[in-house]
């Protein structure tokens, strides 16, 4: 299967059509008339067309959409949403109410907050299991933990593609079933292929308890998946010098070919597609803050890995702040906005009980949810504008986990063109 390359930056184009005034013909002129002319662009085939906006950026593609009805439809049409980038859809969450069988059920609820689900978040066209949880979203490709009817500790990892509904079994590794993180790299702009990553604790792993570090869920060793070779790797941590834990819902940032996750004791761990340990940053934060706030995520915006830090406080100082990594090597951070909880929530609101679920991909927004009946807001950086999207109710709360749990919501981009998702 041919993997998707990387395209060049096409030059600027005019769009529209030509203000110039037309120039009268004489009478008696020998010149046929002809119709009224558009631009050049207005010249070009549909495919030809599709192609040249495949290759500027997201915002720019949304002001395509206003050009004309043609255009419009050109976003719309089935051949053509292969190449053409598509807007962030939504979210999957799931749910939990004691009152009702299934106890636990997951949701999709649109970017807009608004109407029916774009995406059914049942999966059904999936094969048969006793139970599915979504674990990860990359680039359109689902990671998915699907439970055998056969042996409820047996599982096998499913990628899947919800735009397209084609999907693919990963076979489980013997440490799968116990695993609480696992997570999808995939970029269709390097490679048709994706990765599957199992992070793997020091009990899990096997380690005699007398080689066990102090460290609660300490990873001992990291598992790879490649689509392309179809096998596991395993790389083993170093004991005495990399200690981290990753949170069970710590999101996975892949880009770079790099998988990113924030971990425990404020730092962001990061691995190439063989498991390799490549960097631990360590990251931003300013005072005053306290040794059991929770652990941010990392996400990645506009070509950049970003992190949100909430500075909690007693006082009025309590804020959110949003940061860049500049450089990797340096672990250098650089504040790009902040923005105070009263501002975002209010007077009459608690100023911990919040989470940033997702940055968006393409422009300084960001996704917040917050109070008991979770409310989804997004907050527009550049014009520090806050809109309120919809409430999802108490039951997205997941009371069957830990206190400390976050409820995961997984961002959706679809993705149109093949992978390795889509089968053999």
């Amino acid at each position: 299967m041919a993997a998707a390359g990387t395209l060049a930056a096409a030059p600027p184009i005019a769009i529209g059509r030509s203000s110039s005034p037309r120039t009268a013909m004489a009478p008696g002129s020998k010149e046929k008339k002809k119709g009224v002319e558009g631009s050049q662009v207005d010249k070009l085939t549909d495919d030809i067309l599709a192609d040249i906006i495949s290759r500027v950026p997201y915002k720019s593609t949304c002001c395509c959409k206003c050009v004309s009805t043609r255009w419009r439809d050109l976003f719309s049409h089935p051949d053509h949403r292969k190449k053409l980038p598509q807007p962030l859809a939504g979210f999957f969450y799931e749910g939990y109410n004691r009152d009702r069988f299934p106890r636990i059920a997951r949701y999709f609820t649109n970017v807009s907050g608004k109407g029916e689900p774009l995406v059914d978040p049942s999966l059904s066209f999936l094969p048969k299991y006793s139970s599915i949880d979504i674990l990860d979203c990359c680039n359109g490709l689902l990671l998915c933990r699907c439970w055998k009817f056969t042996d409820p500790k047996m599982l096998d990892y499913v990628v899947c593609n919800p735009a397209t509904e084609k999907w693919v079994v990963v076979p489980a590794t013997d440490w799968s079933s116990n695993v609480d993180v696992a997570r999808l790299g995939f970029e269709p702009a390097v490679s048709s292929h994706f990765h599957v990553f199992e992070f793997i604790g020091e009990e899990i792993w096997g380690m005699d308890e007398s080689e066990q570090s102090d460290w609660d869920g300490r990873i001992a060793a990291v598992a790879t998946y490649s689509s392309k070779t179809r096998v596991w790797t395993h790389q083993i941590q170093t004991v005495d010098i990399n200690h981290f834990a990753i949170p069970t819902h710590s999101k996975g940032v892949f880009f770079n070919c790099v998988m990113h996750l924030a971990a425990f004791d404020r730092m962001v761990v990061t691995f190439d597609v063989e498991g390799n340990l490549l960097y631990i940053i360590g990251t931003p934060h300013s005072p005053p803050y306290y040794d059991d706030s929770p652990v941010n995520d990392v996400f990645v915006s506009q070509g950049q890995l970003h992190f949100a830090s909430n500075t909690r406080s007693d006082s009025d100082l309590s804020n959110l702040s949003v940061w860049v990594l500049e450089d990797y090597s340096l672990g250098k951070w650089t504040l790009k906005h902040t923005v105070s909880h009263l501002q975002l929530f209010g007077t009459d609101y608690s100023a911990l009980d919040y989470n940033v679920i997702s940055f968006h991909p393409e422009c300084n927004m960001i996704f917040i949810v917050y109070g008991q009946e979770n409310t989804l807001v997004s907050y527009e950086i550049d014009c520090m504008k806050r809109r309120f999207l919809r409430q999802l109710g108490r039951d997205c709360q997941l009371e069957h986990l830990s206190v400390d749990a976050k409820t995961p919501f997984i961002p959706y981009v679809p993705l149109y063109m093949e992978s390795s998702a889509d089968g053999p």
